[in-house]
């Protein structure tokens, strides 16, 4: 019975042009950028689906710690660098093959407290754990497909920064400073919002500190969010 299904199986995929890949064993790969003298590093994160961690906690500009199973999915990591601006991007290949087998596939990124950082993460399904508080953040941007948002920015920021989330997550927990004023907007298909201790006014959310705050952040999330927890500890 098996061998008679796995004929159409086979068909289906050569005829739309897929080629079929079978997981194997767990790999795991590593890789570092250096300091330079950039002022600015703009870091884009591309994951289609998976497993993704970000935080603090490398003297280096980058530590990354990679772990799957399909050889195809070893992500690329580039950096281009300059006096002034610099780009680090990390990317899942693209690929139309198919995935036979339990597939795996997390990244742990470390990133340099002290180097100013401009973050882009693009991620297509999963769990995303994004402890990005004690980095020196310029500014946040979060485009995710479905699954779990995680995403910590409680720290003592230098300077006012703009969050952006977008897509349709399923769950989005956001954690921010209390001693830092925040103000979120949500807008668009926003299931239940969750803010203890903010001031609501319509789609705004503000919190105790923000009418006298020196520092600031602003949170946008857009889209077809289902729940929203905005927790300022």
């Amino acid at each position: 019975m098996i061998a008679r299904c796995a004929i159409p199986v086979a068909l289906a995929f050569s005829m739309c042009g897929c080629m079929i890949e079978t997981v194997g064993p767990t790999q795991h790969d590593s890789r570092t950028v250096e300091l330079d003298k950039s002022e600015l590093v703009r870091v884009e994160l591309k994951m289609g689906a998976g497993n993704l961690r970000v935080d603090s906690g490398t003297q280096k500009l980058m530590r990354a710690d990679f772990t799957y199973n399909v050889p195809s999915s070893k992500p690329y990591v580039r950096y281009a660098a300059s006096p002034v601006h610099a780009n680090l991007t990390i990317e899942q290949p693209s690929t139309r093959e198919a995935r036979l087998g339990h597939s795996k596939y997390e990244w742990d990124v470390r990133l340099n407290r002290d180097v100013p950082l401009d973050m882009n993460v693009h991620f297509g399904a999963g769990h995303a754990v994004l402890n990005l508080g004690h980095l020196n953040l310029h500014g946040v941007e979060v485009d995710m497909g479905v699954g779990k948002l995680e995403l910590d920015l409680r720290g003592s920021p230098k300077r006012n920064y703009s969050v952006r989330v977008q897509g349709g997550v399923g769950e989005a927990i956001i954690r921010l400073p209390s001693s830092t004023g925040v103000e979120a907007e949500a807008e668009g298909g926003i299931g239940s919002i969750q803010a203890p201790g903010f001031q609501q006014d319509g789609h705004t959310y503000r919190n105790d500190s923000y009418e006298h705050a020196k520092v600031r952040i602003h949170l946008e999330i857009h889209g077809g969010v289902g729940s929203i927890r905005l927790l300022s500890e």
